[in-house]
């Protein structure tokens, strides 16, 4: 038994250097630094105060899901509804603060708020209860939210004036509110998943349901809290977005989801479920607020923006095909290794 031990701890005994590098998020936060590198050489204007800021106020909406996404992502889940929730949130957001209506703007916070959770509720317990796939559950959440906020707004913007607009468009000194909410829910993620028994169980989720079912965890209960956190995060962007402009419609949020997906699963998110952090997700929405930026700083047709995010998509996805499979590999060669020492001990006993 003794031997046993000694092999597990010289097995998982490793230098703190290369427990950092070995990781993911440092793969793709060293991508994030060459790239920052790479645009303070092609583009004068990248590296000052005002564009910085733009970019952090341009990602902080993307950010915020991101949060959110990451969860479901690591319990094994999707949801391709986010867009359209920001969508609907904006434009009640605006309708309840327009002259026609003028909510306080408490009230409209909190009823937006509650409207997003209601939302995400209502995705996760028709994916437990139910136990229809949520690739499917939130692709037709989706069409749903996109025709009831055309019935809303009839085809045009719902202008407003509120105090929530400092959400959206307000500063503290030169730092936008938006990009401070967006470090505060990627800090207050963060703890979750790290500090919190709730947070870690969601990992267990996604590693295996099965095993975390039969060891007491509530699964369809922490499922269901990823898609309401969620919902409730995209509700709070919705009102950010539309706050921002001083108005809503109904093409908000449009292909938010795609984005906030794609920077999940380039900050080291794994599509399979069970691995990943949240503020490596904010490494990948920094990179995707940045390669926009480039685009624009560079003068690269819109067009081209879509084939580049694209293959950048892909990309992401086959490293961390490749990434999953890797570790599987190393994985069961440590197992291996570890039983025939194990074995050889015991036969010299």
């Amino acid at each position: 038994m003794d031997g046993n031990k000694t092999v597990e701890f010289r097995a998982q005994k490793r230098p703190l250097l290369k427990r950092i590098t070995s990781t993911s998020e440092f793969s793709v936060f060293v991508a994030l630094v060459i790239l920052i590198i790479a645009m303070s050489f092609a583009s004068p204007v990248f590296m000052t105060p005002t564009n910085i800021f733009n970019v952090l106020n341009q990602i902080s909406r993307y950010g915020i899901i991101a949060v959110g996404m990451s969860l479901i992502i690591i319990s094994g889940g999707i949801d391709l509804s986010v867009g359209y929730v920001v969508g609907i949130t904006a434009c009640y957001c605006a309708y309840f603060s327009s002259e026609a209506v003028n909510m306080p703007w408490p009230v409209v916070l909190i009823v937006i708020l509650l409207m997003g959770a209601a939302i995400g509720l209502v995705n996760g317990l028709i994916v437990t209860r139910l136990n229809i796939v949520p690739f499917i559950v939130t692709l037709a959440m989706g069409k749903i939210l996109s025709g009831a906020t055309l019935l809303l707004t009839q085809g045009r913007p719902i202008f407003f004036n509120s105090y929530l607009s400092l959400l959206g468009g307000g500063y503290i000194g030169a730092v936008p509110v938006a990009v401070i909410v967006m470090f505060l829910a990627v800090v207050a993620g963060t703890v979750f998943t790290t500090k919190t028994l709730t947070g870690r169980n969601i990992y267990a989720i996604g590693n295996n349901e099965r095993a975390a079912t039969l060891s007491g965890i509530k699964v369809n209960k922490l499922k269901c809290l990823t898609y309401v956190i969620t919902s409730t995060l995209c509700a709070l962007c919705g009102i950010i977005v539309a706050g921002n402009l001083g108005s809503a419609d109904a093409a908000l949020g449009k292909n938010y989801e795609t984005d906030v997906i794609a920077a999940v699963v380039i900050g080291g998110v794994a599509m399979s479920g069970g691995e990943g952090t949240v503020w490596g997700s904010l490494i990948g929405a920094a990179i995707m607020g940045i390669l926009k930026n480039a685009f624009v700083l560079l003068g690269v047709s819109a067009y081209w923006q879509s084939i580049v995010i694209g293959i950048v998509i892909v990309a992401a996805v086959a490293l961390d095909s490749f990434r999953t499979a890797s570790a599987e590999k190393v994985h069961k060669e440590n197992a291996e290794r570890i039983a025939k020492e194990s074995a050889k001990q015991a036969k010299n006993k």
